[in-house]
C-alpha cells in the first residue's frame, strides 16, 4: 500500500451532506452551479471485480438489497456493513426505492426508521446509504426535512429519488431541486439563484424578465418555474402587474405544447388558478403583437388542447373560452396584427389574421366526433395538427403525449380518416423525435352498415414498461361521420399561401410523377418550410438510371431541397409555375443538397452542404 493510499484508508470518508455543503460554500453566490454537482468518486467494494464488472445478476442484486434493508438496522453503520458485505454498489441504488416503498413498518417502528432515514442522509457516506435514508423519508418526512433533502438534491446522481421525496413533503422544494437540474442555459441562472436563496423579492422580476422562447423555457421547465415560485401566489399579490402576468400566460402557454409532454400541463399544481388569473385579467395586457399571440394560443389549447384534459369544474373552461373570445374581439387586439412591421412580425401577425376566431366557434352538431385543424404559432414553430376529438377530449394527448398529432395533409388530404368498406389501421400521431424511438398512435377505422367504428387502439412505446392507456371501441353515426370528415378535408381556412403552393405541388406530383421520375428522382417531403413558413419546401430523393428502371446503388440516394419563396401572386399561379419548372428544366440544376452519403454525393460531381 503507498503513502497515499494509507492516508486515505485513515481518513474517514467526508459525509455526502457536509461535500454538498461545501460545494454550495465553494459556489458562486453560494447557489448550485449549473446541472449541479457530482458525487465524489469511490472506490471499489470488497466483492467488485478487478475489472469493474458487477459480480451480482439483476435478480441477484435485487436480493442484496433486500436482505441488507431487512430488518432495519439501528444505526447507518450497520447498513453499510451489509451493503458491503453482500456485494451491493452505488449502481444498484435505483434498487433501493421500490424496495424501501414496501418494507413493513409496524406503527410503533416509525419513530426508530424516522430517526435512521435522518441520519442516514446526514452522515451517509455512499450513494446507498444515502438512498436509502432519502427512500424512507419519502414514506417518513417531515417538513424539518426538506433543508437537507433540498442539499442532497443538487448532486445530480441524488436528484430524481430527493425530488420524489420532496415532492410529497414541499412540491415548491422539489420543483427548486428539479429546476436546478434542468437550468443548463444561462439565462436561467438568475431565476434559480433568486429560488435557491428563497428570495421572494428577486424572484418576480427575474420571472417577468425570463425569456420564453422554446429554445430556453420548454414545458417541463415551464411547469418547474410555476411550481417553485409559487405563480398563483405570486399572482395573487401582484394583481396589476401586467409583465407577470404576461409571463404567467406564455409559461401556460408552453406547458400546453402539444410537441411536450401532457403532464407538464396535467401534473402542474394549482394550473387552474393560473388560468384563472390570467384570462379573468387579460383585458389588462397592452395589445401587443406577443400578448396577442400568447392568449390566441391559449385559446386554441382550451378549446381542442390538452387544457381541455384538465379537471375543470362544470362550465369553468367554457367561461375562461368565452372571455377570452371577448377580450381578443376588441377592436384594440386588431392594432397589433396592423402594426407588425417587421419581415420577422408578419408571419406572426398573419396567422392571428386568419386563425383569430378559430377557437371560439361552436361546432353545428354535438361533437361526439369533431376535427379541428389548428395552426401554432409561427413564432415558437409550432406544428400544423389534425387534432381528433371524440366527445369534446382531444385523442393524441389523452392516449399518447409523445407528439402532436399529424398534419391535415397526411391524415385529410389523403383521406385516412376516410372511412372504406375494408379495416384500415391509421396512424394518428408519432413521437416528435421518431416512431422507433419513442413511439406512434395507431386505430383502426371500418365502416359497419350505419356506423364507423374506431377500435383496436395501438400505442407502440419501443423499450417503454409504461402501460398503454386504453381506449374503449367508439362508434360514431356513418352519416355524421362522414359529414365531418367533409367539412374538415373542404376547410382550408387555417392555410396560408406558401402552405397552399406545397399542398400543391404535392397533389401536382402525385398526379403526374413523371414531373421527377424523368429526372431520376422520386418524391420526398413536401411543406412550408420550418425556418421561414413563407417558403414551400420540395425535397426529392435523385438515384442515377431511376428512370430507365436500373437504378444505381439505390440504397444510397443523394438528398435534395427545393425552396420555393412566396411571390405574392394566388396559391395556384404559383404551384402551376413551379410544376411547369419541373417539366423542363432538371431540378437538380437549381435544388441544393441537403443529405446522403457525402462520397457518393461528390462522386457523382455534387457539392457538399457548406462547400459549395
Amino acid at each position: 500500500m503507498s503513502a497515499q493510499e494509507e492516508r486515505d484508508a485513515l481518513t474517514p470518508p467526508t459525509a455526502l451532506y457536509d461535500h454538498a455543503l461545501r460545494l454550495l460554500r465553494e459556489s458562486p453566490d453560494g447557489v448550485p452551479t449549473r446541472r449541479g454537482f457530482s458525487l465524489p468518486r469511490k472506490t471499489a467494494t470488497p466483492r467488485q471485480s478487478a475489472t469493474g464488472d458487477d459480480p451480482l445478476s439483476p435478480d441477484e442484486a435485487k436480493s442484496a438489497v433486500r436482505e441488507a434493508l431487512s430488518p432495519l438496522p439501528d444505526d447507518p453503520a450497520t447498513l453499510h456493513h451489509r451493503f458491503g458485505r453482500l456485494g451491493v454498489q452505488d449502481h444498484h441504488s435505483r434498487l433501493i426505492g421500490p424496495l424501501v416503498a414496501g418494507l413493513p413498518l409496524p406503527p410503533e417502528q416509525t419513530e426508530v426508521a424516522r430517526t435512521l432515514a435522518r441520519r442516514l442522509i446526514r452522515t451517509g457516506t455512499t450513494a446507498l446509504t444515502v438512498t436509502a435514508g432519502i427512500a424512507l423519508l419519502r414514506r417518513l418526512g417531515e417538513p424539518e426535512d426538506v433543508p437537507c433533502l433540498s442539499v442532497l438534491g443538487l448532486f445530480r446522481e441524488l436528484a430524481r429519488p430527493v425530488a420524489d421525496a420532496l415532492d410529497v413533503l414541499d412540491r415548491q422544494a422539489a420543483a427548486v431541486v428539479r429546476l436546478a437540474g434542468y437550468a443548463h442555459c444561462a439565462e436561467l441562472r438568475p431565476l434559480v439563484r433568486a429560488l435557491w436563496a428563497g428570495d421572494r423579492q428577486a424572484v418576480r422580476p427575474e420571472l417577468v424578465a425570463l425569456p420564453a422562447s422554446p429554445r430556453f423555457v420548454s414545458g417541463t421547465v415551464a411547469r418547474l418555474i410555476a411550481e417553485a415560485s409559487r405563480l398563483p401566489g405570486l399572482l395573487d399579490d401582484h394583481p396589476r402587474d401586467t409583465g407577470l402576468l404576461a409571463r404567467a400566460g406564455a409559461l401556460l402557454v408552453r406547458m400546453a405544447c402539444s410537441c411536450d409532454d401532457p403532464a407538464c400541463l396535467l401534473a402542474c399544481r394549482d394550473v387552474l388558478r393560473v388560468y384563472d388569473s390570467v384570462v379573468s385579467r387579460a383585458a389588462l395586457l397592452p395589445p401587443t403583437l406577443d400578448n396577442a399571440a400568447m392568449l390566441l394560443s391559449l385559446a386554441l389549447d382550451l378549446s381542442s388542447g390538452t387544457g381541455v384534459l384538465l379537471d375543470w369544474p362544470p362550465g369553468r373552461r367554457a367561461a375562461l373560452l368565452e372571455s377570452l373570445g371577448r377580450v381578443l374581439a376588441e377592436p384594440r387586439w386588431a392594432v397589433a396584427g396592423a402594426t407588425a412591421s417587421e419581415a420577422d412580425q408578419r408571419p406572426r401577425a398573419d396567422w392571428i389574421r386568419r386563425t383569430g376566431r378559430r377557437p371560439f366557434r361552436h361546432p353545428a352538431r354535438p361533437d361526439r366526433f369533431r376535427i379541428e385543424v389548428v395552426s401554432g404559432d409561427p413564432a415558437d414553430r409550432e406544428p400544423v395538427e389534425a387534432r381528433v376529438l371524440i366527445d369534446g377530449r382531444p385523442v393524441v394527448p389523452a392516449l399518447f403525449g409523445r407528439g402532436p398529432a399529424h398534419s391535415p395533409e397526411y391524415l385529410l388530404d389523403e383521406g385516412r380518416l376516410r372511412a372504406g368498406p375494408e379495416p384500415r389501421e391509421v396512424q394518428l400521431a408519432e413521437a416528435r423525435c421518431t416512431e422507433g424511438c419513442c413511439g406512434a398512435l395507431y386505430v383502426t377505422i371500418r365502416r359497419d352498415a350505419d356506423q364507423v367504428v374506431w377500435e383496436n387502439w395501438r400505442r407502440t412505446m419501443p423499450d417503454s414498461r409504461e402501460p398503454a392507456p386504453e381506449s374503449p371501441t367508439h362508434r360514431f353515426d356513418a352519416s355524421d361521420y362522414d359529414a365531418e370528415i367533409a367539412r374538415a378535408e373542404a376547410d382550408r381556412s387555417w392555410s396560408w399561401r406558401a402552405r397552399s403552393v406545397a399542398r400543391l405541388i404535392k397533389a401536382g406530383l402525385i398526379e403526374n410523377p413523371d414531373l421527377l421520375s424523368r429526372w431520376d428522382a422520386s418524391q420526398g417531403w413536401i411543406s412550408s418550410g420550418f425556418d421561414d413558413p413563407d417558403t414551400a419546401v420540395v425535397t426529392f430523393w435523385y438515384v442515377p438510371g431511376l428512370a430507365s428502371g436500373s437504378p444505381e446503388r439505390p440504397d444510397s440516394p443523394v438528398h435534395f431541397r427545393w425552396v420555393v419563396p412566396d411571390d405574392g401572386t394566388p396559391p395556384e399561379a404559383q404551384a402551376a409555375a413551379a410544376l411547369h419548372r419541373l417539366a423542363e428544366e432538371d431540378p437538380k440544376s437549381y435544388a441544393t443538397v441537403f443529405g446522403g452519403s457525402r462520397e457518393r454525393v461528390e462522386e457523382l460531381g455534387f457539392p457538399w452542404p457548406g462547400n459549395a
